[in-house]
């Protein structure tokens, strides 16, 4: 499947996927979504749509100081999931920081959530377990 990335342009999809996805963690945690959280970010973050046919099936967040770069919201459509984009995004997140020289990507994620698996996967090791979620990182070999 090929998927785009783009400068997120659309923060009202962005903020919907990111909450439905959310949902049943956050329901399960007692987690309260907090839209203001959200509004401050989307300036401080680089945001991405990920496209397929030129359509947004999900998005992509991330952040970085001179140390790391750090996924910190990756969400596909329900109906998207499972068919690779995920991979790409990371994928895509690893070419970002090694454009810009960083050595490092990570991430943090709920330890219920299926994702994990696909992370290891990526090479992303767990490095601390903490409130019910994983802080993982991996390395990003430089060119």
């Amino acid at each position: 499947m090929k998927a785009e990335f783009r400068q997120a342009i659309d923060k009202g999809f962005a903020s919907q996927l990111t909450r439905k996805n959310m949902e049943p963690y956050y329901r399960e945690l007692g987690v309260v979504w907090d839209q203001r959280l959200f509004n401050r970010n989307w300036g401080e973050f680089e945001n991405y749509e990920i496209l397929v046919s030129s359509v947004p099936v999900g998005v992509l967040r991330l952040s970085h100081d001179h140390l790391s770069y750090y996924i910190r919201d990756l969400q596909v459509d329900r109906s998207w999931q499972c068919k690779g984009l995920g991979k790409k995004a990371i994928e895509y997140s690893v070419e970002i920081a090694r454009h810009a020289e960083i050595e490092l990507l990570r991430l943090r994620v709920f330890c219920k959530n299926p994702a994990v698996s696909l992370y290891e996967r990526m090479g992303f090791k767990i490095r601390k377990t903490e409130d019910d979620m994983h802080y993982m990182e991996r390395e990003v070999l430089l060119k």
